[in-house]
């Protein structure tokens, strides 16, 4: 596979620490193909063959190229995925001030695996809300990139039955030590967020909001004897992010193609950037008005489109072999993975199993199969809510890894652009 697809993706990967980052990434690599950006509150002038992306709440995107075919007549290919990933948010009041030590107060955002973060290496990125010297209103995004926190673990001797299997307590536990000062001392976070504004040119006054998260602050890496292995963060779902996307750019323009990344996977996709949110429906329908005006338009144009909602999937872990059904243990570099759920957790039915393992052949790309034991719950996707509420046939697909929900994943160095050619193929089918 190309080695350049892997350094774009590496690039990426370090750039977005957050979703606000990750957004501003894609949007950045949109413009540089010839996307335009739309503003929600504009009206739209759509030309067929030319592309387009939209912005909402900053943390999610949605690109399209609109098809010189009639999207009522040719339908619309969507891909989606998600923005957001497990990890700590810093709450409204931070310092904790035990010890001479400032510690920061967090929440655990999403399902987030949290032994991995102790014992590494932290920043601090996210989007802070000010007010200027004039008094106006305004937002900027911050990465403070060097590592300034820490969650030290605690030593085996003062807990000697640390091996044998403990809770962690995310409230009393999970504080990380940012700095340490004189007991007479006092500390601002808020001050502290006002100079890295002021350091990155913003002309700041006064600190009203943010939502900060903490991040590994090791890049992201090709790993393995051969270099056969990608390590990072946030592999859930920026990698499908940014595949899509690669994708899309390299797509033909005689359909219309969408791509669609969501915000708040990880905490229900309920808000107005996540998938059961208005995004996707607002923007597919305002395609089609610049084309037709059809009463019941809108629902003959789902009838005839097709979505890939791409969400990472579980590789069989060579260690923990018997948490896979025997028959479903998809492999790293052997190809994306088709997820499949007779509960409806995945939203793939043989319809658009079909039509991706055609995909797959036409562009040389082996595929998998993944359903989970009989006797173990199912995590879900954006599939089937996009699904249900667009009336969209759709099929959940995503590249196996290990360690999903991990501070650092795993993933196989081919398998990200074989999902990409796949992607491509659906785009311009």
């Amino acid at each position: 596979m190309s080695a350049d697809f892997n350094s774009r993706l590496i690039e990426f990967l370090n750039a977005s620490p957050t979703p606000f980052h990750a957004v501003e990434t894609l949007a950045r690599r949109l413009n540089e193909h010839g996307f335009h950006r739309l503003e929600d509150g504009d009206s739209w002038n759509l030309n067929p063959g030319s592309a387009y992306y939209v912005v909402r709440n900053d943390s999610a995107i949605v690109a399209f190229r609109l098809g010189t075919q009639a999207v009522l007549e040719s339908g619309m290919r969507v891909a989606g995925a998600h923005t957001d990933s497990p990890c700590l948010k810093l709450k409204p009041t931070q310092e904790l001030n035990k010890k001479s030590y400032v510690q920061l107060g967090v929440e655990v955002y999403g399902g987030a695996l949290l032994g991995p973060w102790f014992d590494r290496d932290l920043s601090l990125a996210g989007r802070v809300d000010f007010e200027d010297q004039e008094g106006a209103l305004g937002s900027a995004l911050i990465n403070v990139r060097k590592p300034v926190a820490f969650i030290p673990s605690l030593a085996i001797h003062l807990d000697r039955t640390a091996n044998e299997g403990r809770t962690i307590n995310p409230q009393t536990e999970m504080s990380p030590i940012f700095l340490q000062h004189a007991e007479n001392e006092t500390f601002s976070f808020d001050d502290f967020l006002l100079q890295q504004l002021l350091t990155d040119g913003v002309k700041a006054r006064r600190v009203l909001a943010h939502e900060i998260m903490l991040y590994d602050n090791q890049p992201a890496s090709l790993v393995g004897l051969n270099n056969e292995f990608l390590a990072s963060s946030r592999l859930d779902n920026l990698l499908s992010c940014f595949l899509s996307c690669e994708a899309l750019i390299a797509a033909s323009n005689e359909y219309t193609s969408l791509v669609v990344c969501n915000d708040h996977e990880e905490v229900g996709s309920l808000s107005t950037s996540g998938a059961q949110g208005p995004l996707l429906r607002s923007v597919a329908a305002r395609i089609l008005h610049s084309q037709a005006a059809d009463k019941d338009g809108f629902d003959r144009l789902m009838s005839r489109s097709s979505m890939l909602s791409i969400d990472n999937a579980h590789g069989v872990h060579p260690n923990f072999s018997d948490r896979h059904d025997d028959k479903h243990g998809p492999i790293l570099n052997r190809g994306p993975v088709i997820k499949i759920n007779a509960n409806q957790r995945y939203a793939s039915n043989s319809h658009s199993v079909a039509l991706f393992k055609s995909l797959c052949s036409r562009v040389g790309v082996d595929s998998q199969a993944f359903a989970m034991r009989a006797d173990m719950a199912c995590g879900s996707t954006i599939g089937p809510i996009s699904s249900a509420a667009l009336g969209i046939e759709t099929i959940d697909v995503g590249v196996p890894t290990f360690g999903m929900h991990s501070i650092r994943e795993l993933a196989g160095a081919d398998d990200a652009q074989a999902l990409a050619k796949v992607v491509t193929a659906f785009f311009s089918r």
